[in-house]
């Protein structure tokens, strides 16, 4: 396998980032609830949702999609954006990883969506980093 060009948010970037006010755990997980589903609406693979909370200050949630392809990743970045905003949730701080869509983070503050190409997905292995937190099982929580 080949290593992806370095157009991916560091570790310091990710780390970096300002949380500001936090919001209510019900409100912020129903919010990774959203864009789990909205990623899945646009067919994208294996989504992972992963309450990061009592091991990671910088925020409560991670949602983890793949992509078979840069549109896809894009389609399912703006379907995500749109549905958590739809539900009454907030706009991304901020968007990271459009330009080669490779690997794009969006960054709500409590929640951050990772939506990678399959292979960098596999390369960066985000779920083996993070195995020992719990999963939410997002399909079959009601709404």
């Amino acid at each position: 396998m080949h290593r992806p060009a370095r157009a991916v948010p560091s570790g310091d970037e990710i780390r970096g980032a300002a949380l500001t006010d936090r919001t209510a755990p019900d409100e912020t997980r129903q919010w990774a609830i959203t864009a789990a589903r909205a990623a899945d609406a646009k067919q994208a693979r294996d989504v992972v949702v992963l309450e990061v909370a009592e091991v990671l200050a910088l925020c409560g949630w991670f949602v983890i999609a793949s992509a078979g392809n840069e549109r896809q990743v894009k389609a399912i970045c703006d379907e995500v954006e749109q549905q958590v905003h739809a539900s009454g949730g907030p706009k991304p701080k901020r968007i990271e990883g459009l330009d080669t869509r490779q690997w794009v983070l969006m960054d709500y503050g409590d929640i951050v969506v990772h939506v990678f190409q399959q292979d960098v997905r596999e390369f960066y292995d985000l779920e083996r980093l993070w195995a020992d937190v719990p999963r939410l099982e997002w399909a079959d929580d009601a709404a």
